[in-house]
């Protein structure tokens, strides 16, 4: 008989930056595996092992990345703003989606935001719907409910549409965004039937941010 394993799982928009003030809230949070996103070369993390997207985002700084403590295996990026590796029976996936002000241009493709939103959830369908288990989150530029500050309306239906047939439900969507009033786009969704306890961490360091992200984390039973 298998038996559910806790597992905490973190996500976070680095902005490209690393320090020490970045290796210390990501291991204080003491999560399993970290959803990062916009991830700078340098960073390392003690006790981890870190896999990287390979296309580049800008200078030393790349797409995506995960970060277990878990043994894991990395798999083939499903997307060049995505990273994907496997934890045992479950594929985990980083990835950032379009941004309202995105040009169309790799590795988005279409002329209307919820265009290239709905191209880029397309692509990373075709290549998700295989996973046996499932856990995908990182910085997908849309709330999932209330206002929508950095995406369209058309973007986020993609979104949610892809939710939907992949079984899986955003543990965060509730959780407030950095910016006062707002909701989050960053997501760790898992799948729909598991019980999950979301929240969100300050990444505010002595009066300033380490991201203009916070960091999310969920503990879910898998």
């Amino acid at each position: 008989m298998r038996h559910a394993r806790l597992v905490r799982i973190g996500t976070w928009n680095l902005a490209g930056r690393w320090s020490e003030q970045h290796r210390d809230l990501i291991l204080e949070a003491d999560c399993d595996l970290w959803l990062l996103t916009e991830v700078n070369e340098r960073t390392c993390l003690p006790g981890y092992s870190v896999h990287l997207s390979q296309s580049l985002m800008a200078p030393r700084r790349r797409w995506a990345g995960i970060a277990s403590r878990l043994l894991m295996t990395s798999s083939p990026d499903p997307h060049p703003a995505s990273a994907q590796v496997r934890v045992g029976s479950t594929t985990y996936v980083s990835s950032i989606l379009p941004w309202k002000g995105c040009r169309s241009l790799p590795p988005w493709t279409g002329e209307s935001h919820a265009d290239k939103t709905r191209n880029t959830v397309d692509d990373l369908l075709v290549r998700l719907r295989a996973a046996d288990s499932l856990v995908w989150g990182g910085d997908w530029n849309h709330a999932l409910t209330g206002k929508e500050y950095v995406g369209s309306q058309g973007g986020r239906g993609a979104v949610v549409g892809a939710l939907d047939a992949l079984g899986l439900r955003s543990a965060t969507a509730d959780l407030p965004h950095a910016i006062d009033g707002l909701l989050t786009i960053d997501h760790v969704a898992v799948p729909a039937g598991l019980r999950a306890v979301a929240s969100r961490i300050d990444v505010t360091h002595e009066g300033k941010r380490l991201s203009d992200h916070d960091a999310y984390v969920v503990e879910v039973a898998l």
